[in-house]
């Protein structure tokens, strides 16, 4: 469902990402991880085409995004780490204003869209601007607005942020049904534990490259093949061997 060949971003001198290769089928959940600057959220803008790779190429559901943009765009939904959203619309307007660009029959968006203010709890400020909304409630608002046109694919960019627990264990739900469903999820998190929990498989990027992919399983055995034994059975543990962090009890004398 999603396949990167080769994938190469470089900006003047630095590489971001350098030669990405992945293969992520159907219903599957992928997570994405990565220290900050390792080119997570690179490879999410050229994966939805809002950035163009110096090389390589990238097919989602089919379609090639960088020849094919309009048609790929219809099959996938976005959840940026920023939510994108128009404030000056109440969020009734906004879900309504994505009904339209997705060309969703009237009286399946109007269930939709109620059934989703009330999932997300939202029902009470459908009518609000979304200005007035907090960060948590603009990202339920995006959510909402992913799942109304049914997409084969969704792209994640740290979507827990700004949510409460019962909002994440809402989101974490939703993701296991979509997953049930043949929906294929592409995330990339900072949050180790949602990614223990929820993901299939897990990719590990560094300075653009990725140097690990599999399932926890198998991250641990080649945690353990790195370095000294000592390697705990947790995603903490494991990313921090893989990415050779894991030696950070010094920084206690400093405090």
């Amino acid at each position: 469902m999603i396949k990167a060949t080769n994938l190469t971003k470089k900006y003047d001198k630095i590489t971001a990402l350098d030669d990405l290769n992945l293969d992520i089928g159907d219903g599957e959940i992928f997570g994405l991880l990565g220290p900050n600057g390792a080119g997570k959220t690179t490879a999410v803008k050229i994966f939805t085409g809002l950035l163009k790779p110096t090389a390589g190429e990238v097919i989602v559901g089919g379609y090639d995004i960088q020849k094919e943009p309009q048609k790929t765009k219809k099959i996938f939904g976005l959840v940026p780490d920023n939510p994108f959203i128009y404030k000056k619309l109440t969020g009734y307007e906004y879900l309504n204003f994505v009904g339209d660009l997705y060309d969703v029959p009237g009286d399946v968006r109007e269930k939709k869209i109620n059934e989703y203010l009330e999932m997300f709890e939202l029902t009470g400020q459908r009518n609000d601007l979304i200005e007035n909304y907090s960060h948590g409630m603009q990202q339920k608002i995006v959510f909402s607005s992913v799942l109304l046109h049914n997409p084969s694919v969704i792209f994640l960019d740290e979507p827990m942020v700004g949510l409460d627990p019962k909002g994440a264990r809402l989101v974490k739900e939703i993701l296991f049904e979509l997953s049930k469903r043949n929906v294929t999820i592409f995330m990339c998190t900072h949050t180790l534990e949602i990614a223990e929990k929820v993901c299939h498989r897990i990719g590990i990027v560094d300075k653009g490259k990725l140097i690990a992919l599999g399932t926890k399983e198998q991250l641990h055995r080649m945690a353990k093949d790195k370095g000294p034994a000592g390697v705990k059975d947790n995603l903490e543990d494991i990313f921090l061997r893989l990415t050779d962090a894991g030696e950070y009890n010094s920084i206690i004398k400093y405090l």
